[in-house]
Formats: structure tokens, sequence, C-alpha cells
């Protein structure tokens, strides 16, 4: 069984407030889930081939649609240089 320290250390972790019924049920459910890992641990694995797929990354080419960000440009009401001028919202 996980100590109430523990799950009071991991609620905290995860920013949860639990009430000690919630802690009590979380020792119990924590405790069944560590027990599943330990039987997994237990499986034999040594005759299954590791599975992998050969995975390629497919990039695009990467361009600035100019024609399209120079017309927004040009319509916004106020703009300097190549950027359009827009009023502070951070004080």
């Amino acid at each position: 069984m996980i100590s109430k320290e523990k799950v009071k250390h991991i609620a905290k972790l995860a920013r949860l407030s639990l009430t000690e019924k919630e802690i009590e049920r979380m020792q119990k459910d924590l405790a069944k889930i560590l027990d599943y890992v330990d039987k997994l641990k237990e499986v034999d694995i040594s005759k299954i081939k590791p599975f992998s797929m050969e995975l390629e990354n497919v990039f695009r080419k990467d361009f600035a649609k100019i024609k399209e960000s120079q017309k927004l440009i040009e319509m916004s009401p106020e703009k300097k240089d190549n950027f359009i001028k827009v009023k502070s919202i951070l004080r």
C-alpha cells in the first residue's frame, strides 16, 4: 500500500487538493495500478520481435506568399516599412 504522504506528494505535484476520503481511495487505486505494472514486468517478451515502422518525414517547401501578404499590408489603414501598424495592447 502506498503511504498517505506519497499520495499527498503526488497530489501536490498534480496540483490537486484531496480530502482524507479521496486520499484513502487514491492509496488503493494507485496500489492497484502499481500491482498491475509489476505483473506486466513478469511477462516474457524475449521471443517477441520488436515492431517498428520505417517512417519518413515529408517536408514541404517553405515559401512566403508575398502577393497575398503584400495585398494585406497595402489594405491596412496604418503601415510602417513592410509591417502593419497596430495599437499597443500591453501596458
